[in-house]
Parts: C-alpha cells; sequence; structure tokens
C-alpha cells in the first residue's frame, strides 16, 4: 500500500507569520494537532499542539507572536508514493507521531498520522510503530 491511500490529502497550512494563537484557533476548527508551516510553496516547518504548549503556554510565552519561533523546522517527511510499512517505520524510527508528505516535485501533497494508518493499515502496523515512538530515545 502506498502512502497516498492512507494520508489526509486536504490540509491546511499558514505561514511563518502566522501567530500562535491563529494557529492554534485552525487547529480547533479542522480539529488536527499539526499545521505545516508553509513559505513560497515549500514547507518549511510544522507545528503541533504541543509545541505550542510546551514551548509557549509552559513557558508564560507571548500567544500573539510569529508561528516561526515555535514552530520544528526539521520537518520529517516522505514521498506520497512511498510504500506505507517503511513510512511507518521510518515514524518509529524517528519517535514521530506524522510525517509530512511530498509529491514528486517536493510540494506539500498531505500529511500521514498514526491515526491514518490505523484506519488504513491496521491496528497492528500502529501498534509496532507506536511502541518504537514510544521508546526512550538513545542518550546522545
Amino acid at each position: 500500500m502506498k502512502v497516498s491511500e492512507a494520508m489526509t490529502a486536504q490540509v491546511v497550512t499558514a505561514t511563518p507569520r502566522a501567530t500562535i494563537t491563529e494557529i492554534a484557533r485552525t487547529m480547533t476548527q479542522i480539529d488536527s494537532g499539526a499545521v505545516p508551516i508553509v513559505e513560497d510553496g515549500k514547507v518549511v516547518g510544522l507545528v503541533t499542539d504541543r509545541d505550542i504548549v510546551v514551548r509557549v503556554v509552559a513557558e508564560g510565552g507571548a500567544l500573539d507572536g510569529p508561528v516561526s519561533a515555535v514552530m520544528s523546522d526539521d520537518v520529517q517527511t516522505c514521498r506520497a508514493d512511498d510504500n506505507l510499512a517503511d513510512a511507518a517505520a521510518k515514524m518509529g524510527a524517528q519517535q514521530i507521531r506524522r510525517l509530512v508528505v511530498l509529491d514528486d516535485a517536493g510540494k506539500l501533497a498531505g500529511i500521514l498520522s498514526l491515526g491514518d494508518i490505523a484506519v488504513d493499515y491496521g491496528a497492528k502496523a500502529v501498534g509496532k510503530t507506536l511502541e518504537d515512538i514510544s521508546e526512550p530515545a538513545a542518550a546522545h
């Protein structure tokens, strides 16, 4: 099975200049915990609900600041035509719950989440991926 068959293709994006409050409202409206940050057609970051909590709320940061200050800019990606099992293995190896999916031109095609894998690939694959994600990271 290919990533394109399981991913969420309808993805709402934002620019790096969007405020944290705007992103949080967007997440509420679309019922999603992640928003890709796109500039000039290229994914430059990803912000999650966890990023907002850990990097803003817990630190007493300003909610009217730009999302670029709290987004993750080391975005893990896969291609729409990649094998779904390989993408799930990458999520486990990287200990992440989502991958940004790119098309052949390197443009945003969707997002692949554990939930997408659960629906389209099966509970066994999700269980293994979640087990890998949840393992303590090796000391650097």
